[in-house]
C-alpha cells in the first residue's frame, strides 16, 4: 500500500484496535493469475495474531485459498475534501483510513470451531442492544460454510487525515465535514491531528 510518511500508522495496537472497530473487510486472493475478493465480517483473536472469517462453501475463492497468501483490506471513514475549505491553495483530495493485513490463509470445517466463530461474530454485533439475538440455528447450516483463519504476517496502516495541511485548514476541514454530515471523518481528524 502506498503510504507517504506523514500518513503512515505503524503502532500495532492502534492498527489492531482499528480492525476490531472496523471489522468488515475485503478478503483478496489470487487463483490462476485472477484476483478474487469476498466482503466479509472478520474477528481478530485476542493476541492480534490471527483473523477469522467464513465463506459460503460454494464460494469459488475457497478453491485456492488454503495455505496461500491473502490480503485483507479494512476501511474506516472516508470523505471528499474540497480545496474551498482551505485558507491556503490546495487541490481536491480524499481523506480516509485504511488498514491492510497480509497473511497465510487456512480453511477449516470443524463444526464446533465454526459454531464458536459464528456465535462470537453474533455476540460482537448484537452486543449493546436491549434484547440481543441468541444463537439458535440448525447445525446443518454450519455445513454450508467454511471457516478461514489467517495468520497475520504484516499490518500496514494509512490514515490520510489532512496532516499535510496547516492547523487552520484542518479546523476548517473539520467544520466543513460536520456541515456536510461527515461526522465520522471530522472526528477522525480531531482524534489523530489535534487540530
Amino acid at each position: 500500500m502506498y503510504t507517504p510518511n506523514h500518513f503512515a500508522v505503524s503502532d500495532r495496537q492502534e492498527l489492531l484496535q482499528f480492525i476490531h472497530n472496523n471489522g468488515f473487510g475485503a478478503l483478496i486472493s489470487n487463483h490462476q493469475s485472477q484476483l478474487q475478493a469476498s466482503h466479509l465480517p472478520f474477528l481478530l483473536d485476542e493476541g492480534g495474531h490471527r483473523l477469522m472469517c467464513h465463506l459460503a462453501r460454494q464460494n469459488d475463492q475457497l478453491d485456492a485459498i488454503d495455505g496461500h497468501p491473502v490480503l485483507v483490506i479494512f476501511n474506516g471513514p472516508h470523505a471528499y475534501i474540497s480545496p474551498r475549505w482551505y485558507t491556503k491553495p490546495g487541490v481536491p483530495t480524499w481523506n480516509y483510513q485504511a488498514v491492510h493485513v497480509h497473511g497465510i490463509a487456512r480453511s477449516f470445517t470443524d463444526e464446533q470451531r465454526l459454531k464458536t466463530m459464528v456465535d462470537s461474530l453474533s455476540e460482537k454485533y448484537e452486543s449493546g442492544v436491549d434484547a440481543p439475538w441468541q444463537p439458535d440455528y440448525s447445525p446443518k447450516l454450519l455445513r454450508a460454510i467454511v471457516g478461514v483463519e489467517i495468520e497475520i504476517s504484516e499490518i500496514q496502516g494509512t490514515y490520510k487525515l489532512s496532516q499535510n495541511r496547516p492547523q487552520q485548514d484542518r479546523l476548517q476541514v473539520v467544520d466543513a465535514l460536520h456541515a456536510e454530515g461527515e461526522a465520522a471523518m471530522a472526528q477522525a481528524i480531531i482524534q489523530h491531528n489535534n487540530p
